[in-house]
């Protein structure tokens, strides 16, 4: 009997919620304006502005129950768990910005977005805009959701799937004539590698940069090569075995694996280096702490995308890979900071460890929730670190 006074005190409130968007909400907010495409919010559908709104007071813009970047997750439990687990979590969900994407009430295209997929891509994706002479068909079309996760990804690709050849093959058969080429083998490994997911200059949507021998069409140099590992590529490139002879160095595997196409392409290449992708991406594959650390920050260095900049590739004789000490790799675009700053240098020991002094000693570039970057808080914490006694 009590269930059923629940059960029927619940549609009660529900019809009073129906009722009063019908004859008290759209007195002021028609209809028209509030639901002007084909695609409506389910609150909406059902007249239940009170699912979102109060209808007297409210701490929060719009007279909200919740707050704007929290609202959406009071019913989208499902997303609200993704984001508590998940790594790689597309900015706009990191930071809560809903409506950056999606309009609240209704629209002219499906999900509720603001504009169709394409266009709300770009938006922020600008460097996808530019037009080049090949178009892989789901990008022409504007059909991003086809290889990506608008809220949360594998990788900071944000692919919809762990394995990205999984996703090429769901339009790419194995009998296709464009695949056989590569069935000399048993699988297909890393697509992307060779090929842009998006658009290209070359035909079959290949990557940029072409190896030398691979642009002559003179395949045997390295397939029919009698050297084995990274010595296959050292046949060519010996002057770059000496950059790898430092302290800390990226020759993973040894000489028996080839440690090269870890990160460069034999055949084509996204930079001139024939690096797989971009810097940025590729470092972070391997190095997923430093992509949360970024995401966790609130002020990251402006150059903190091109790693290249003060990281070298193969081999430094410098803590993590530096292409220089802490003062140098700073110094060249901080001039002024070379000058006048903290005493730094080999005659200024840290009391903690007793190391130089440096520019990272006091700063952590790859980011940090202090301003200048800092490690602690300027104010009197970090300097407390050193000097205690005062």
């Amino acid at each position: 009997m009590k269930r059923f006074f629940l059960i029927l005190f619940t549609l009660l409130v529900f019809n009073i919620h129906v009722a009063l968007a019908q004859k008290v909400c759209f007195k002021c907010h028609p209809k028209d304006k509030i639901i002007p495409g084909p695609y409506v919010h389910d609150p909406i559908k059902k007249h239940d502005c009170l699912k979102c709104h109060l209808p007297h007071v409210s701490r929060h813009k719009f007279l909200l129950r919740e707050s704007v970047n929290n609202i959406c997750f009071t019913c989208h439990k499902d997303l609200e768990k993704k984001f508590r687990q998940a790594v790689y979590i597309h900015r706009p969900v990191r930071e809560k910005a809903c409506l950056r994407c999606h309009v609240p009430h209704a629209s002219k295209y499906k999900a509720l977005l603001r504009k169709d997929t394409k266009t709300t891509c770009l938006s922020c994706h600008k460097e996808l805009a530019k037009k080049e002479k090949y178009l892989h068909k789901p990008f022409a079309k504007g059909e991003c959701l086809v290889c990506h996760d608008p809220h949360f990804g594998f990788d900071t690709r944000f692919l919809n799937n762990k394995k990205p050849d999984s996703i090429c093959l769901k339009c790419h058969k194995k009998n296709d004539k464009f695949l056989k080429a590569h069935f000399d083998r048993k699988d297909i490994k890393n697509c992307l590698s060779c090929h842009s997911p998006h658009q290209s200059n070359n035909r079959n949507l290949l990557r940029p940069f072409k190896h030398k021998p691979f642009a002559k069409g003179n395949c045997k140099v390295c397939h029919k090569s009698p050297y084995k590992g990274i010595n296959k590529c050292l046949q060519c490139h010996k002057q770059e075995m000496k950059t790898f002879y430092k302290f800390h160095n990226h020759l993973l595997g040894g000489y028996d694996k080839n440690a090269c196409i870890l990160c460069h392409n034999p055949h084509v290449g996204e930079t001139k280096e024939l690096l797989v992708d971009s810097p940025a991406r590729l470092c972070t594959s391997c190095h997923p702490t430093a992509y949360k650390q970024k995401l966790e920050s609130l002020y990251i260095h402006p150059k903190r995308n091109n790693c290249l900049e003060c990281h070298k590739a193969h081999g430094s004789n410098h803590p993590a890979m530096l292409n220089g000490d802490g003062n140098q790799v700073c110094v060249r675009c901080h001039k002024t900071q070379g000058k006048f700053t903290h005493p730094v240098g080999n005659k200024v020991l840290d009391p903690r460890n007793g190391q130089p002094v440096t520019c990272i000693t006091c700063h952590e570039p790859m980011g940090t929730n202090f301003k200048y970057e800092l490690k602690l808080s300027g104010e009197a914490a970090l300097c407390l670190e050193c000097h205690k006694n005062y």
